[in-house]
């Protein structure tokens, strides 16, 4: 990441920006604006939780910013790079070099086993596995017995897991999470979000994570909350018991 210093302070770009983003689906009375000049900075090495109701933008949101999805105005930026615009080949480069993801359809492979599924991303951009971190995490997502075994030989709970590894074994600057402990139990949730705290903690990456669950969010640093498209509360710290008031409010 880029840096200037101003006397003993430096000065760091978001890791991620939006400006102005807008973005609709359909038309006429049927048409629906999931983002409605929407512009939010997320700070590096930093764990944001992004929370509203249904239909306020957040997934619509996370897309874009990961270069999934394209606006119909406005800007995205990884870092420096803005990525709105850019050609596919480009595209596809800065998501595999600089991104990670983890959503809850696991977009695992099915003829691969979870080793080979975990390692996909790395291999596909010609990077060498840093089989130190991979043993590592591997072992505290309880898999390192499991890597052998093919998707359809896995629960959904394990598949997911495979999904989060691969997520973070490439050590991204930036992790986008969707719901990653929707199809969780209690137990195994927890220890995603635990990674998820640790990739900021220990290994200084970027995490934003889209959830509706309160106790997920506050393992976060910040959480945003969206409301028809637009930023409805930022909040600093937060705790579970303003989360929920703060979602409350949102809803009326």
């Amino acid at each position: 990441m880029t840096t200037t210093t101003t006397g003993s302070r430096a000065l760091t770009a978001p890791a991620v920006r939006a400006v102005a983003l807008e973005k609709s689906y359909g038309d006429g009375d049927a048409a629906v604006r999931p983002l409605r000049g929407l512009s939010i900075d997320f700070d590096a090495g930093r764990f944001t939780a992004v929370m509203g109701p249904s239909g306020s933008g957040k997934s619509t949101l996370m897309h874009v910013l990961a270069g999934l999805d394209a606006p119909d105005a406005g800007q995205a930026f990884i870092g420096r790079r803005e990525i709105t615009g850019l050609p596919e080949k480009q595209l596809t480069r800065i998501r595999r070099d600089h991104i990670g993801f983890i959503f809850q359809a696991y977009n695992l492979v099915p003829s691969m086993t979870a080793e080979e599924n975990i390692l996909l991303p790395g291999r596909l951009g010609g990077a060498r596995a840093d089989r130190g971190l991979f043993r590592e995490i591997t072992g505290r997502l309880g898999l390192s017995a499991r890597l052998g075994h093919r998707p359809f030989e896995l629960s959904g709970g394990q598949q997911q897991r495979v999904a989060v590894a691969r997520a973070l074994v490439s050590r991204p600057d930036v992790i986008f999470a969707d719901e990653p402990t929707g199809n969780l139990d209690q137990a195994t949730g927890a220890e995603v979000l635990g990674l998820l705290r640790a990739a900021v903690d220990e290994y200084d990456q970027t995490v934003i994570m889209v959830t509706h669950d309160v106790q997920a969010a506050s393992l976060a640093d910040r959480a945003v909350l969206l409301a028809d498209g637009a930023l409805a509360g930022d909040l600093q710290a937060p705790d579970a018991g303003r989360l929920a008031a703060a979602m409350l409010e949102v809803t009326r």
